[in-house]
């Protein structure tokens, strides 16, 4: 058993893939916030094949954490010299194990703030990234504005404060740019966000324009911030997946990450400042990432929100037990075929077909355990804008939509908080307690549920739709999720 570190590296490469590179030759270009499974899974991992290569030597990452919980980021990448062991697991049980290279530091800004924005005020510093999350940008919900009132926000944003937040760090170190006459870096969110640099620079201005309004201008000006669409299933690293990782390959990494085989990355090619040359290692880089997000967002999210509700209320608890069930593929394939792909505009260079396909094959990968509880919390956040929007379509040009409506009926039914077992669900959603009251009236007033206008828009008003919302939910109450599907499919 060798420990995970660069003394131990030659050792570990006669029995995995370790870099090919010298790793003394690298120099970072990019400071990357939110070093987590996705991050590691996909920006790095992409990085560590272009060195193998012998490119992109001088874009090697500078991780950053910022919250309390990256401590434990920063003693294993600091343990393990920013060494990682990265698994793709394939659907028949193959593990396709690599060593990655391409982190060679990390730095904690609660500790050392002013290491934080000096590294990203540097003038080899050409990109600050970012996998923080949907709630990693400070946005309300409902209003879609930046949250002034968030706590350490308010901190950052007084006189002479120390910056604790992304958005603070992130500003002075423009900031500091700005007043050496250099030029700034591109700000690129790689988050899981229709539109994510649209939003980054809102959501970095808006604090900007507070704190430095100098910079804000900057940043509509000069800052680039690209959109992209991210993809790869890369599921919470557990405990057996560290044992496995030892007993199979005798390495011991405290912190692995798992993944499924596929990847995708479309990049908006806007960089102020030059960027690795990703499309060499399989990303796209486009003029319009749009087509790109839709696709996936209509198609593969909204399909694990047609699996998870259903599926969950069936008895089962993963997404692959789900996607091997031929009713539910066949449901689920139906919504994308009839009812999502209509909404969409063409996508350069993907097989539609083809995708779809892909979809129900990743899904079904028993390698990867994606839970059902997973896919289906903080549904009002989802629903909203992977399911509604093709509703609003179809119903715009009176095609089917009783599939997706279906879905929605799922995920009220879902909302009671009961399975069709008996057993008790525990509904993970920023307004939990709200759904479970609407949902409490679903037998009693049907439409109760829909009428949450904050969600549903006057979705309520439309007759078409409340009519298929309607017969879903009688179904799922009097027949189950089984037959509901069947009698989907069967339409």
């Amino acid at each position: 058993m060798d420990a995970l570190n660069t003394a131990n590296l030659s050792a570990i490469g006669q029995r995995v893939a370790i870099p090919t590179y010298d790793r003394r030759s690298l120099t970072p270009g990019i400071v990357h916030f939110g070093v987590g499974g996705f991050h590691r899974a996909h920006q790095a991992m992409l990085l560590d094949r272009l060195m193998n290569d012998g490119k992109a030597f001088e874009w090697a990452i500078c991780g950053v954490g910022v919250l309390p919980a990256d401590k434990r980021m920063k003693q294993v990448m600091d343990t393990q010299d920013g060494l990682y062991t990265l698994v793709a697991k394939h659907a028949d049980g193959k593990l396709e194990p690599r060593v990655i290279g391409s982190i060679i530091d990390y730095l904690y800004a609660p500790d050392d703030p002013e290491s934080v924005i000096e590294t990203m005020a540097a003038l080899s510093t050409r990109i600050v990234s970012l996998t923080v999350t949907e709630g990693g940008y400070n946005f309300d919900h409902v209003t879609g504005e930046f949250n002034f009132d968030e706590p350490a926000v308010a901190h950052d944003l007084a006189a002479d404060s120390t910056p604790k937040t992304t958005f603070g760090l992130i500003t002075e170190a423009l900031r500091r740019r700005l007043e050496r006459d250099l030029p700034p870096f591109t700000v690129q969110s790689c988050d899981n966000i229709q539109g994510n640099g649209e939003t980054a620079r809102a959501m970095f201005k808006a604090f900007a324009e507070r704190k430095a309004p100098q910079v804000a201008a900057w940043m509509e000006t000069d800052v680039c911030f690209p959109n992209a669409m991210v993809d790869r299933i890369t599921p919470v690293t557990t405990d057996a997946d560290i044992n496995q990782i030892r007993a199979q390959f005798a390495i011991d990494d405290a912190w692995p990450v798992v993944c499924e085989p596929f990847i995708q990355w479309v990049i908006e090619d806007n960089f102020n400042q030059g960027r690795p040359p990703y499309e060499d290692v399989g990303a796209q880089i486009v003029e319009d990432v749009e087509p790109y997000e839709l696709m996936k967002l209509r198609l593969l999210n909204a399909s694990h929100q047609a699996l998870c509700y259903f599926g969950y209320l069936a008895g089962y608890r993963y997404a692959h037990e789900v996607a091997q069930d031929q009713l539910f593929a066949d449901f689920i394939l139906q919504y994308m075929v009839y009812e999502a792909t209509p909404t969409l505009a063409p996508v350069p260079g993907i097989d539609l077909d083809n995708y779809r396909q892909s979809l129900i094959e990743r899904f079904a990968n028993p390698a990867i355990k994606d839970t059902l509880a997973r896919l289906c919390a903080e549904s009002s956040d989802r629903i909203p804008k992977w399911l509604l929007p093709v509703i609003r379509e179809q119903l715009a040009n009176d095609g089917p939509m009783e599939s997706t409506a279906a879905v929605v009926a799922s995920w009220a039914r879902y909302a009671e908080g009961i399975d069709e077992a008996g057993a008790p669900i525990e509904i993970v959603d920023r307004i939990a307690d709200e759904l479970r009251a609407l949902a409490a009236n679903n037998r009693t007033q049907p439409t109760a549920f829909i009428a949450n206008r904050k969600l549903f828009g006057d979705l309520v008003d439309n007759e078409r739709f409340v009519s298929a919302y309607l017969w879903a939910l009688g179904n799922l109450h009097q027949n189950g999720a089984r037959a509901t599907v069947s009698a989907l499919t069967q339409q």
